[in-house]
């Protein structure tokens, strides 16, 4: 049996673990989980030539930031995450509370917010086909028709309340239908495979 040989260390291992910066590490999670709120005494936005929001925040300007809901469905206007633009989307603050902004920031938040979770509202449902496992909507929208299909799934449509439904098709798009009940007894029959 031959003696087993000993592998020398390599120089480059020991410059990469000499490279690696705890104390920078701990700053970016320190500044991770730090809470930052964004008022109107230390932020403000302003719309971009594109029609995006910037913002300056904390001796910092960002030529655009995203707008993203931590609570979509149940606070639409409450812990609002302001994020850096890029593909990290670093979270720069939270808005508490929409209304504690000056008025004109308010709609320029809410413009993008609109943008970005945009749901049609069905206000009839005409029909409702099931072929070879996807069910196939045919309903009226406020300004528009439209036929789109869905997973015949229990999870293409749920309650976000008491009567308020969201409706989700094959490809992700998420469509509203703000009070079952206001549905006649004719259309509420033909969501009884999804309710």
């Amino acid at each position: 049996m031959a003696p087993m040989e000993i592998e020398e260390e390599n120089p480059q291992d020991l410059l990469d673990l000499e490279e690696f910066d705890e104390e920078a590490l701990k700053k970016e999670s320190d500044e991770l989980l730090e809470m930052r709120l964004l008022t109107k005494d230390n932020a403000r936005f302003a719309r971009t030539g594109g029609g995006f929001v910037s913002l300056k925040y904390n001796g910092r300007e960002y030529a655009r930031v995203g707008v993203y809901l931590t609570f979509p469905l149940t606070e639409p206007e409450e812990y609002i995450s302001i994020r850096e633009s890029d593909e990290k989307a670093k979270e720069i603050g939270l808005i508490e509370k929409l209304t504690d902004l000056e008025k004109d920031q308010q709609e320029m938040i809410r413009e993008q917010i609109k943008l970005r979770y945009f749901m049609p509202v069905i206000t009839r449902v005409l029909d409702v086909k099931d072929e070879y496992g996807y069910a196939y909507w045919n309903v009226l929208m406020v300004t528009t028709s439209e036929v789109f299909p869905a997973e015949m799934s229990g999870d293409s449509v749920i309650f976000l309340g008491d009567n308020r439904l969201m409706v989700t098709d094959i490809d992700g798009n998420r469509y509203e239908i703000p009070d079952f009940y206001k549905l006649s007894v004719i259309e509420r029959k033909k969501l009884d495979l999804f309710i």
